[in-house]
């Protein structure tokens, strides 16, 4: 006898917010790709005005190593991150996806949830938005919800840290049925 095929998990309902392209556009140009372009531009500028002789082999190392790499990531990593990160947030559990490269996608019960907080960097703030990180008692790490609207955000861990509030104080059901918790059964 065979098991039946493992459920497959469907991607979550909610999208970040389209200026989160924006967002990763510009922390790509600030933190990668910016200075990957700048290093090129003095290395050949370097190699034009004092060793000309070696720009023949330089020029074309340098646009392959530093130039196309860094235009590459530019261009391919706000949307590929845009087309992978969503999120949904059941009556039990929270789920996110995400990454570039590496994708992930994680559902953690409310029951688990410790902290829920926004983080909002100085780019982040430029465009509005924010990272919202579900904190679980997992060891498989957070589940980290980026390019929210500032509003959805703060209205998301309200609700999320009412809500796994709710779960954990909850009485819980009884296993048995509707008297299974009272001693000697119904009376």
């Amino acid at each position: 006898m065979s098991l039946p095929p493992a459920p497959r998990l469907r991607p979550p309902r909610h999208r970040v917010d389209p200026l989160a392209r924006r967002w990763w556009t510009l922390q790509a140009l600030v933190t990668v790709s910016g200075p990957m372009l700048l290093t090129a531009l003095a290395l050949g500028l370097l190699c034009t005005l004092f060793f000309a002789g070696a720009l023949p082999w330089l020029a074309p190392l340098l646009l392959a190593v530093l130039v196309v790499p860094a235009l590459g990531y530019l261009l391919l990593m706000p949307r590929r991150r845009y087309a992978t990160h969503a999120w949904e947030l059941g009556a039990h559990a929270v789920y996110g996806a995400g990454g570039w490269m590496w994708q992930w996608r994680r559902v953690a019960p409310l029951s688990q949830v410790q902290t829920v907080d926004t983080v909002r960097g100085p780019i982040q703030r430029r465009y509005g938005l924010a990272t919202l990180t579900v904190t679980t008692a997992s060891t498989a790490g957070d589940i980290k919800i980026m390019g929210l609207p500032d509003a959805l955000a703060e209205e998301l861990a309200r609700t999320i840290g009412r809500a796994a509030h709710t779960t954990r104080t909850a009485p819980p059901a009884p296993a048995g049925g509707a008297d299974a918790g009272v001693p000697g059964g119904a009376a």
